[in-house]
């Protein structure tokens, strides 16, 4: 019903700490043994936004997005929106989370190959 709005909000905050992070380190370009911050973010953003985009792109399908107000068409009665609140606060932040310990794994292995990679390039 609405589920894809969890991680389309997510990926709306993670925005603003994106950009805030990027003017922290524009000035910093140090060499590190780490991916930056400001890019792991946006890996982050744009994991959240294409699994929003692509579920609301499923929601249009079968017609629990329309085009006229209100929008979705779970908020036309009350037990109708109830039901949408309870599928975003468990699938939709299910969805979420799942997305964020994936990003957070991926995070983990960018910076053990990168600092793999310039272990084995000070060697040679």
């Amino acid at each position: 019903m609405a589920c894809f709005l969890v991680s389309a909000a997510e990926a709306a905050v993670v925005k603003v700490v994106e950009r805030a992070e990027a003017k922290k380190e524009e000035g910093k370009q140090e060499k590190s043994l780490k991916v930056p911050l400001s890019r792991k973010l946006k890996w982050l953003t744009w994991m959240l936004t294409g699994g929003a985009v692509l579920l609301l792109f499923e929601h249009i399908w079968h017609g629990e997005v329309v085009p006229w107000f209100p929008f979705l068409t779970a908020m036309n009665s009350a037990e109708d929106t109830s039901a949408m609140l309870h599928e975003m606060a468990t699938t939709g932040v299910c969805m979420a989370a799942v997305v964020t310990v994936a990003w957070i794994v991926m995070c983990v292995c960018a910076d053990a190959i990168v600092k793999r990679r310039a272990v084995e390039g000070s060697a040679e």
